[in-house]
């Protein structure tokens, strides 16, 4: 477009279109004026100019006019003030600008006419956009310690316009306001405030304008973590059992780990200290004593002691005998005449020799009696009438977060015989009688599976438990496979057993121990118990990412001899994901040692063990006693542990100090109750509802911190914003209740009201916070068992009162299903509708898979079963089958 000089005369001349006489006296407005553009690459750009009223409108470019050849122009009539409108539209070419003005500003005006006068238009520049290839300066990459802050410097290169700049992170944008611990500067440089393992990635700096977008070379920043020790292990035993030796301790430098190049700790990671062992004593006999005087019964005796040295340190006792009896010789036994005396007392004799002849017989013919009761088919029909409900266990009172549980069902016909409500003793003694004594009280409705009893069956006598739990510890202590567990009935259950079977409850830990029927073989009666340990009390040896998941539990007597598996339930706090976690079942040995009896998962049908892993509990199928306790090894950092986190503080408060304690631990309920009985010790209160927080195996430290506290009424007393406990000791499960306290200081003894907020979160990971409000002084809720999950139920049951199907039904159910029949209508459709598929093989490897299956549903329903469910699903069974109740054992 050429471009033209025009003087105004000219500009008059050319008017053709006048204006009306009543706008004629009206100066030209702009309704539209051009705007500075840009040229992008070679493509012209159009400048645009509108105004009324006027006659004529032309550019002037750099003030020189434009050729009114090279404008277009529009006329038009405004509808609603009948004023013209005029438009023009000019083309600037990029060698328009670059051959007149070079690089330089290029810029365009339009003027308007009209017959009153001129108006000008504001300038509009035209500008070639570019943007240059070379950055002025790239980020460089780093290698920075953990938390450590990090800059990366990025100037973009010349550009017009300017360019706007943004960071990529492995080729993902990074955006400062999803992720605060990024920061951009005016200057474009990316700024990490606190250098985390995630960060470690290749940056990028992008510029970009309307014209191309460049990035810089990528830098490398690699966020390391120097190693630190672990808190040292405790003294080993002494190397030498005799004399002096030495003992070491261990440490490792996994506190944390050192990862991405960091420094390994320096110094000794085992400590080694001389040691002195007493040496055991072995027991001596002392002199035999004078022989005593000869008695009436022409016996003299002498004796000695065990005292020349007396045994000690495990040293052996005497061997041998302590007293000796001689007779005496003829002159020295004292005669003495027969008189009346002697003949009452030589009758006495012969009639106590008599009673005991009788008694002796009478016991013979009782023992005899009993031991074919049991060989009998089925128990008392009191088994019977006692349908699924055990008798003697107590409904739970549910705590402030229990569960309530369902009532018992009074609906259970399709399992179960009417009641016999004048049964209500739970202890089965043995008065002989006979069947058909009790045979009007059966209601047959079922066929085959509720025959009634044969005539014949004797009841069997079913051992009670002592009325003093610690009588009976002291008298098992004195055998060889109690000595080693603590006299503590707070946390042990105890009872007697036979063939019936029962179960075993420690209260508020939600650990039990089921017996099914048949486990103890019959003739046999074992006295066994059920312990939870305390963590500080049993060493248990744990590598590399180990964890303890579960309590330390012991049930015994080992070495006992069962015929199939018994149940052990017990909590775990893991997040139940098999992909996560490797978890091992470890067992101590008799010489002290752990070791690993089954891997979760990867159990075989002949092996003694087996576990059946629910989303908070762990029940493991074990045909031997002993102590056992889950351990996992995490296999990613998506790994978690559940812990629970429970806040208290002082039930009293009379100082200006106040401390508020917080625990971190494991989910189970053993610990909550260890937690609550420390707690009513130290007089402390709940003062709100634990809450549940998923740690996650990402090596990062667990953070507590008080906000939102009153500065007017209440300050802390703590140096640091939070405080923090080492991953380690929380990973490693082995400290049985991990806290701290934050403490306090009101400013003044009338202040009352506590406010705040309380967050717990762990490095790098979700959190939880709690709302603290309450008064320190009016709030006296002491701790008190509301704030537990009670479990009222009996510690020990035996026999039929431990368990929801009645014996009779439940031999008639197994001898029904453990028949395979060809329209699958038997122990495998059970365990489908119970859902239990997964442990199929395991079943099939029992003599009678259907009893393994009803001993896990009594496992798991003890408290809350559903009687009315399980008749349903075995009337689906039935219904599939004809009825399984109406098909005999010869037509399967």
């Amino acid at each position: 477009m050429g471009k033209r000089s025009m003087n105004y005369s000219q500009h008059v001349a050319t008017a053709t279109n006048p204006l009306p006489a009543a706008f004629s006296d009206l100066l030209p407005h702009f309704l539209v004026e051009p705007d500075d553009v840009y040229i992008v690459k070679n493509k012209p750009v159009t400048l645009t100019c509108r105004s009324t009223p006027a006659t004529q409108i032309y550019f002037k470019c750099n003030g020189e006019w434009v050729h009114q050849d090279d404008h277009l122009i529009e006329r038009t009539i405004d509808p609603a003030t009948g004023l013209p409108v005029m438009q023009v539209k000019i083309d600037i070419s990029r060698q328009q600008v670059e051959k007149v003005f070079g690089l330089e500003d290029y810029w365009c005006q339009c003027v308007a006419w009209s017959t009153t006068g001129t108006q000008k238009s504001q300038k509009a520049y035209v500008r070639i956009a570019y943007l240059r290839k070379n950055f002025e300066e790239e980020p460089l990459g780093k290698e920075v310690a953990l938390d450590q802050e990090v800059l990366l410097r990025c100037h973009p290169p010349e550009g017009v316009p300017t360019a706007e700049v943004e960071w990529l992170k492995n080729e993902e944008v990074v955006d400062p306001a999803s992720d605060p611990n990024f920061y951009i500067t005016v200057d474009h440089d990316l700024i990490i405030k606190q250098a985390r393992l995630a960060d470690t990635a290749n940056y990028t700096c992008v510029a970009k304008n309307i014209v191309a977008r460049r990035k810089s070379s990528s830098a490398t920043v690699i966020v390391y973590v120097n190693g630190g020790w672990s808190t040292w292990t405790g003294w080993a035993a002494c190397s030498a059992t005799c004399g002096r030796g030495f003992q070491k301790r261990s440490r490792s430098c996994t506190n944390p780990t050192p990862l991405n190049g960091g420094t390994f700790c320096e110094g000794q990671n085992i400590q080694k200290s001389a040691c002195t062992a007493t040496c055991p004593v072995d027991g001596g006999w002392s002199e035999w004593s004078k022989w005593s005087a000869c008695g009436a019964d022409c016996t003299m005796w002498r004796s000695r002691e065990c005292s020349q040295p007396v045994p000690g340190t495990g040293g052996r006792d005497c061997h041998g005998l302590d007293l000796q009896s001689l007779n005496c010789t003829s002159e020295l036994c004292p005669q003495t005449a027969s008189g009346p005396e002697d003949v009452a007392l030589y009758v006495g004799i012969v009639a106590v020799a008599i009673c005991l002849t009788l008694l002796l017989i009478v016991v013979v013919l009782v023992y005899r009696r009993k031991k074919e009761g049991l060989d009998a088919d089925v128990a008392d029909s009191s088994i019977l009438t006692t349908g699924f409900q055990p008798v003697g266990a107590k409904p739970t009172k549910p705590g402030a977060w229990a569960p309530r549980r369902p009532p018992r069902c009074k609906n259970s016909h399709l399992l179960t015989i009417q009641p016999d409500l004048t049964t209500t003793t739970s202890s089965y003694q043995g008065s002989l009688r006979s069947r058909h004594d009790t045979a009007g009280k059966l209601s047959v409705t079922n066929g085959p599976l509720l025959d009634p009893l044969p005539n014949g069956s004797h009841t069997l006598h079913n051992g009670k438990l002592p009325s003093d739990p610690t009588e009976l510890m002291n008298r098992l202590s004195a055998q060889g496979y109690f000595k080693t567990l603590p006299r503590d009935t707070a946390n042990t259950s105890y009872g007697t057993f036979n063939f019936l079977g029962g179960r075993l409850t420690i209260p508020n830990t939600g650990i039990s121990l089921l017996i099914p029927p048949e486990a103890i073989p019959r003739g046999k009666i074992y006295e066994v118990y059920l312990t939870v340990h305390r963590k500080e009390e049993v060493r248990l040896p744990l590598a590399g990412c180990q964890t303890l998941l579960s309590p330390i539990i012991s049930c015994g007597p080992p070495g006992v001899v069962l015929t199939r598996p018994v149940i052990l339930s017990m909590d775990h706090c893991s997040d139940a994901n098999p992909e996560n976690w490797a978890m091992r079942l470890k067992k101590q040995s008799y010489e002290g040692s752990w070791e690993d009896v089954l891997q979760v998962g990867e159990e075989l049908p002949s092996d003694p063990f087996f576990c059946q892993l629910e989303p908070e509990t762990c029940r493991v199928f074990t045909e031997q006693l002993g102590r056992f306790a889950l351990v996992g090894e995490s296999l990613s950092m998506a790994a978690g542990k559940r812990l629970r986190l429970v806040v208290f503080a002082p039930l009293h408060c009379t100082s200006l100090e106040y401390n508020i304690r917080v625990y971190c631990m494991d989910e189970a309920q053993d610990v909550l109750k260890e937690v609550m009985q420390m707690e009513k010790q130290l007089g402390g209160r709940l003062i709100e509802e634990p809450q549940v927080l998923l740690f996650k195996d990402s090596y990062h430290n667990l953070r507590l911190s008080l906000h939102d506290m009153p500065r007017t009424h209440w300050r802390s007393k703590l140096m640091a914003g939070y405080q923090e406990i080492p991953f380690y000791h929380i990973w490693s499960g082995s400290q049985r209740s991990l806290h701290c306290t934050f403490t306090l200081e009101r400013l003044s003894l009338s202040t009352c009201q506590l406010t705040c907020q309380l967050c717990v979160w762990q490095v790098e990971g979700e959190g939880q916070s709690f709302n603290l409000d309450f008064n320190i002084a009016k709030d006296t809720r002491p701790l008190d068992a509301d704030f537990l999950m009670l479990d009222n139920s009996a510690p020990a049951l035996a026999g039929p009162s431990a368990f929801q199907i009645p014996y009779l039904i439940r031999q008639k159910i197994c001898s029904s299903l453990d028949t395979p029949c060809p329209h699958g209508a038997d122990w495998r459709l059970l365990a489908q509708r119970l859902q239990l598929d997964r442990h199929l093989s395991f079943f099939a490897s029992k003599p009678s898979p259907t009893s393994v299956i009803l001993d896990l549903w009594e496992a798991q329903h003890f408290h809350s079963g559903n009687l009315n469910q399980l008749a349903a699903v075995m009337a689906e069974i039935g219904k599939q089958e004809a009825m399984i109740f109406l098909v005999t054992d010869g037509e399967c």
